[in-house]
């Protein structure tokens, strides 16, 4: 059912997606529960800094500082680089990174490559572009490795397995890497991965990974993992190919404090990364090559409504917390980042593609709660549903149903005497007559029971205090 969910079209939406995931009860249950644990782990690390509010905010002023001056630090950024002896390469959309990149490995007459977790280069679906060209590439995060193995995406995008139970993860194993059949056991299929990667790690020509943050001031790259796998990956390969969205800067190095505060603590409940990374230039005999992507960036950083966006530093606590997530599970989003920050940054980029995504909300704001940088989540989400609507794109069922419900609304009388009308015959309807298949909203729910008095009743006749 995962790999089903991993392949469907973008163009599906949604609740088609969400209702194949939900299929699987327990599978729900479980995944709300894993992440639910991973959000309350978050609010006890955050709750254990006690200007964690003071960081928010100074974070959110500096990434919108950053953005109002990116062209100027774009440009900083490269001369320091350079002057390090990296190489920068600018790359407007997906299609020119994944070409940057075939480039550099054919000069090198490299073959196999190995990957540290980068969403931006799963954003570009730059693993199938390579593969197709005969290239290895291998993914050296133990979720990628495990969702690479089953052909799927990454359901999440600190998490990229959790949504696989770890007796599936021993299936897998026993069927690429010759594990004993049946075992479930974490720490005896950690380690065959380990014996796995390290072979693949010896033989790579090339190492890449993803930028967690970048630094203006100095020209250096900030990779943050708990495994050690982007070391081991820049280490023993002479080339380093560091894939960047041209929104991950920082102005100065004393800006990063913030950031590492906020990062690992959003995520995951620690204090810190374990492996926090920091490269200034290539490694002697080595090469670095920094590609810096737009891909739609410049378009959203000139978005009134929804340039903030940009801030998300990628924790997926987000997604961790929200109702919706938890329990449709990230394939069912169809874009690399799911969840509450990923239906605003896959509309933004394509509407028409991800027209169903901003309605994947509850409007609840917890996700605005507990965003490290204080983007303003579920307020944008109801904006871009505006934006999906104004550009034609919303289905016309639904735009009928709106439009007949704004009519009512508008008209007082018409109101209320509906409202009489649907409480008098709603508790005769069988509850069949709605929850059907011919009504998609009430497929899946259930209205509270119907008040026998209006709230206009309720309060014509309501008691006074004298």
């Amino acid at each position: 059912m995962s790999t089903q969910l991993a392949v469907l079209a973008p163009s599906k939406a949604h609740p088609t997606r969400a209702a194949l995931f939900v299929a699987n009860d327990e599978r729900m249950h479980w995944h709300d529960k894993a992440l639910w644990f991973v959000r309350q782990k978050r609010d006890k690390a955050a709750a254990s800094v006690p200007e964690w509010e003071r960081l928010r905010e100074l974070a959110s002023q500096i990434k919108t500082h950053t953005l109002i001056h990116l062209p100027e630090y774009l440009e900083a950024f490269e001369a320091k680089a350079r002057a390090l002896g990296a190489e920068v390469h600018w790359a407007k959309d997906a299609a020119e990174h994944n070409a940057i990149v075939l480039g550099i490995l054919e000069a090198a007459g490299a073959k196999r490559v190995v990957k540290s977790k980068s969403m931006l280069t799963e954003e570009c679906h730059l693993n199938p572009f390579l593969e197709q060209r005969g290239y290895e590439v291998v993914d050296t995060d133990l979720g990628e490795r495990i969702v690479q193995f089953r052909n799927e995406a990454p359901s999440h995008i600190v998490l990229p397995a959790i949504h696989i139970r770890k007796e599936e993860v021993g299936d897998t194993f026993h069927e690429h890497l010759g594990t004993e059949a049946g075992a479930s056991d974490p720490q005896y299929l950690t380690e065959a991965a380990r014996g796995h990667l390290r072979t693949k790690f010896m033989e790579a020509d090339v190492g890449i990974t993803g930028v967690n943050f970048a630094i203006a001031e100095t020209g250096a790259l900030v990779v943050c993992t708990n495994e050690g796998n982007a070391d081991l990956g820049t280490a023993l390969p002479k080339i380093h190919i560091a894939c960047m969205g041209i929104e991950k800067l920082l102005p100065r190095t004393r800006d990063l404090a913030v950031f590492l505060r906020l990062l690992a603590r959003s995520a995951t409940g620690q204090p810190i990364t374990t492996y926090s990374s920091h490269f200034f230039g290539p490694r002697p005999q080595g090469k670095l090559h920094i590609i810096l992507l737009d891909n739609g960036r410049s378009g959203i950083s000139q978005s009134p409504e929804f340039k903030s966006s940009l801030h998300c530093i990628r924790c997926g606590a987000c997604m961790n917390t929200c109702p919706v997530y938890r329990r449709s599970g990230g394939h069912s989003y169809g874009t690399t980042v799911p969840g509450p920050i990923g239906s605003i940054l896959a509309p933004a980029r394509d509407p028409q593609a991800f027209q169903s995504l901003p309605y994947a909300c509850s409007l609840c704001g917890s996700c605005t709660d507990v965003c490290p940088v204080k983007i303003n989540l579920h307020e944008q989400l109801l904006l871009m549903r505006n934006e999906v609507t104004l550009k034609g794109y919303l289905p016309r069922l639904k735009q009928l149903s709106m439009t007949l419900a704004s009519f009512v609304f508008q008209r007082p009388r018409l109101y209320a005497f509906l409202g009489a009308l649907g409480r008098g015959f709603g508790r005769l309807l069988p509850k069949r007559w709605v929850n059907n298949r011919l009504n998609g909203w009430g497929l899946q729910r259930d209205l509270p029971p119907l008040p026998a008095k209006s709230f206009r009743a309720l309060y014509r006749n309501r008691k006074l205090p004298r």
